[in-house]
């Protein structure tokens, strides 16, 4: 799915999705600093706010990835993005699908944020970019992360073997497709 135009903002009921914002630094390493986030999703917690500002210039630049902001405070308190395909060489994502990749800081753990962030997203590859298929990944011992995947609809599919962890994987297929 190749030159996709991304909503710029998805609003929920309690959040806004848009564009990482280098004045988000801050808020990015108080929740990307904690290992109980970063280990689960793979990445190396971060050790200052210039790396989390270097991720924001870097990473989170990509297109169709977005702050997960609490409307009531304006604060990024998460992330929630199509996870681009030369960023995970070894998934095989077919013609019109799409992976969709998450997380939220640990004081927002347990509230529903990130399955209602995940939905809305799910909703605008669905509808507007027309994806046929998206998929979720996360660690096997990720339980957390699982748990989004089920909340919103998402089905197992298989799992792979990266490295020493094995990875699963749930898909959702878009049945409205080509209406």
């Amino acid at each position: 799915m190749e030159n996709l135009v991304f909503k710029k903002e998805i609003e929920t009921e309690r959040l806004k999705l848009r564009p990482w914002l280098e004045s988000d630094a801050a808020a990015l390493y108080k929740y990307a600093s904690d290992a109980a986030v970063a280990d689960p999703a793979g990445w190396p917690a971060h050790e200052s706010e210039e790396v989390s500002l270097a991720v924001i210039r870097t990473v989170f630049s990509a297109p169709g990835t977005y702050a997960v902001v609490l409307k009531e405070s304006g604060e990024a308190v998460g992330c929630c993005g199509i996870v681009p395909p030369e960023a995970r060489p070894n998934v095989k994502t077919g013609d019109e699908e799409v992976e969709v990749g998450y997380w939220i800081g640990r004081p927002h753990w347990g509230k529903g944020l990130i399955p209602e962030a995940v939905n809305a997203l799910v909703a605008h590859c669905f509808g507007d970019l027309r994806a046929r298929r998206a998929w979720i990944s996360c660690y096997a011992f990720n339980d957390k992360s699982r748990r989004v995947a089920e909340k919103c609809g998402f089905r197992f599919d298989h799992s792979e073997r990266q490295g020493d962890i094995d990875e699963l994987f749930f898909v959702k297929d878009n049945e409205d497709y080509g209406d």
